[in-house]
């Protein structure tokens, strides 16, 4: 694609390219002489905003077929239309104005979903409401044509000819590698995905994912471009590296905005949209704000200031988080379905409390100072040497920046081999992924004290998520090997190949004998991490893991 571009990213805007607006973005263009309103063109309802935007939905299955901003068509690329998946098929569609508002309603058995258009507004509102498996995933898919925005962005497939694994991860010819999978972003690190140029703003701008699955932390794919044109996704469903059974229900709005070229008005954000103006609409499962609860703590007491913290709520109908505030831990949580939920607080990305909240329509839920015990937090126990931070992410460790857009075997990654020498820069030393095929029996090198040495200690390995039961087992010295543990829970897809080290975090202990300790003060001791497992293939697909920290306790 060409032209000048941006990436927005929750509530700041990037942009390059002279072309971008330098302002705040105009939910509507310059007027235009159009009445709102629909008509049926045989084939499509065709929906002026009244604004800048005209759109299409197919009478025959839901597809939006076009959408025309300023004269300029938007929608299309390889001959595909914007969908559900990759189009529901045979559908029963349906279209009402209501004042101000038109809604066009798909049924797709018992799958329905909703295009919503205001008068003078150049934004698609849409929702989705899924009743079962019968649709495999929830996403919707924006289909671009090619030629309007650059085409260079880290999930870009045009630089990346070279396939290096299954049929969505590629390697450009200088080594770089691309992915639609390879986003960089947890859903809590953004409102808004899109494109800008020519003085134009593409967006879908993301719900509240109350439906969806995975948590504040999950990645998925956000966007991908492609010689054919790019897509833009919002994911209410993925199977992908997903740590929760699928939530159904009707989940929206997320919504299509054009803009002057800047990012769309806050005013679309979740947590800030108001969508009374919906209430009336009678969509299946529709929940107003009046039917909707709040939680809200006065503090949290126990945290290491040096750590955001994530307050989440979650049982099996739906899902929501808020950040913590940094300097008292107050938190606040509306729209909240009804209901009781687990709640959860987060250091990073660690759960290091569990809690139970009910929630009333209409009503807020205050809960009095929440306590951490100290030993919720392994990050407090007393540590001989400690390699990362316990805050259930490998941050810190060798490459595990890069990871969440690129493949393990991108060029710019430094060597997943070599050894660690505790002391000499560790943490950046040590790699945040263990393959039994690549780099399994790294040694991690260090001394103890004659005291220390005559004493047994434990030693912990954090893991934050494992491909194809990945574990590790370790050995201290050649004269003491643990047990292969048990693998614990994780994923059974793909994760840290397509930019994700989430799953459930897990620690394993091991009791070292004091037998074990070389009792030369001046000698190094000398721990081997394996990867153990039956299962995976070879290379970066053979069984692996992803570090959180490793520590000796005193």
């Amino acid at each position: 694609m060409s032209g000048s571009h941006g990436r927005s990213v929750r509530r700041r805007t990037f942009v390059l390219g002279a072309t971008a607006a330098a302002g705040t973005a105009a939910l509507a263009g310059t007027a235009r002489a159009a009445a709102f309103g629909w008509s049926d063109d045989g084939s499509n309802y065709v929906v002026d905003t009244g604004a800048d935007l005209v759109f299409k939905v197919s009478k025959a299955n839901g597809d939006l077929t076009s959408l025309v901003h300023r004269g300029t068509e938007y929608q299309g690329y390889g001959g595909m239309n914007s969908h559900i998946e990759s189009g529901l098929g045979s559908s029963t569609v349906s279209v009402k104005q209501s004042g101000t508002t038109i809604l066009i309603s798909v049924t797709h058995g018992t799958l329905r979903h909703y295009y919503a258009a205001r008068s003078g507004e150049n934004n698609i509102y849409l929702w989705t409401d899924k009743a079962d498996t019968s649709v495999s995933a929830t996403r919707y898919i924006l289909r671009v044509k090619k030629g309007l925005f650059l085409n260079d962005e880290p999930d870009s497939y045009t630089y990346a000819p070279t396939t290096i694994e299954a049929s969505d991860v590629f390697a450009k010819s200088d080594g770089q590698t691309r992915s639609k999978h390879y986003s960089g972003l947890r859903v809590m690190d953004y409102d808004h995905i899109g494109w800008t140029g020519g003085g134009v703003g593409l967006w879908i701008v993301r719900s509240n994912h109350e439906k969806a699955s995975g948590g504040p932390f999950y990645r998925s794919l956000l966007r991908h471009q492609s010689a054919d044109g790019g897509g833009l996704y919002e994911i209410l469903y993925y199977a992908q590296n997903q740590t929760e059974a699928q939530r159904f229900g009707l989940q929206g709005p997320y919504v299509i905005a054009l803009t002057d070229g800047g990012a769309p008005s806050s005013s679309l954000f979740p947590g800030t949209l108001t969508t009374s103006w919906a209430d009336s609409l009678g969509m299946a499962g529709y929940v107003g704000t009046g039917g909707r609860g709040r939680v809200a703590g006065v503090g949290i007491s126990g945290r290491n200031t040096a750590y955001p913290y994530t307050v989440g709520l979650a049982n099996s109908a739906a899902q929501y988080w808020g950040s913590a505030r940094a300097s008292d831990g107050w938190f606040s949580i509306g729209g909240v379905l009804p209901g009781t939920y687990t709640l959860t607080v987060f250091k990073g990305e660690l759960a290091v409390y569990t809690g139970s909240v009910t929630v009333t329509a209409g009503g807020t839920t205050t809960l009095n100072t929440i306590a951490i015990p100290s030993s919720n937090d392994p990050g407090n126990a007393s540590a001989i040497w400690r390699i990362g931070d316990w805050n259930g992410t490998p941050a810190g460790f060798k490459n595990a920046g890069l990871m969440t857009y690129a493949h393990p075997s991108d060029v710019r990654a430094a060597s997943w081999t070599g050894n660690v020498v505790v002391g000499d820069d560790e943490t950046a030393s040590f790699p945040c992924y263990l393959w039994k095929d690549v780099n399994s029996g790294i040694l991690v090198y260090f001394k103890l004290t004659a005291a220390q040495a005559a004493a047994a200690h434990t030693l912990r390995i954090g893991v934050t998520t494992a491909y194809a039961n990945g574990r590790p087992q370790v050995t201290v010295n050649d004269a003491w090997t643990s047990a292969i543990p048990s693998p614990p829970t994780q994923p059974s897809t793909r994760s840290l190949t397509n930019g994700s080290y989430r799953g459930n975090n897990h620690t394993f202990t091991y009791s070292v004998p004091a037998s074990a300790w070389r009792t030369d003060t001046g000698q190094f001791n000398v721990l081997r991490i394996e990867v153990v497992s039956g299962s995976g293939t070879t290379g970066y697909l053979s069984a692996g893991t992803a570090i959180d920290a490793i520590d000796l306790l005193a």
